[in-house]
């Protein structure tokens, strides 16, 4: 699966901490990222992760356009709900998309890891 990763500021440990934990089963799939949070993955664990630009710069935008054309599987995307985000338009329109592509999007922590939960059920069947 092609799967995006993304974290605000105040998340990026949250999704550092998640991906060093399901490290194994996000080793076996093709991993996307905005540019510090794909920088940070890598420098905390061994996963490949080819990065986009930062959020705010793009990288939403074009992990949305991914989305649209069909080549992107599956979303992590820790928000940051008490702060201001300068790109919130670029976050709403990739909130949006996965809702029209039916794209799993996971904006929280706790569903993240039932996400990655069923990709390890998915690879023990």
């Amino acid at each position: 699966m092609k799967i995006a990763l993304i974290a605000h500021d105040k998340k990026k440990k949250d999704i550092i901490k998640i991906t060093k934990e399901y490290e194994a089963i996000l080793a076996k799939h093709e991993l996307f990222a905005t540019g510090t949070t794909g920088t940070k993955i890598m420098e905390a664990t061994k996963l490949a992760v080819h990065c986009f630009k930062s959020g705010p710069l793009g990288g939403d935008q074009q992990i949305g356009a991914k989305v649209s054309e069909g080549k992107m599987d599956m979303i992590i995307f820790l928000r940051d709900p008490l702060t201001a985000q300068p790109h919130e338009p670029d976050v709403n329109a990739l909130i949006r998309l996965s809702d029209v592509y039916e794209v799993p999007l996971a904006t929280n922590k706790s569903t993240a890891i039932l996400l990655f939960k069923e990709l390890e059920n998915l690879a023990k069947n």
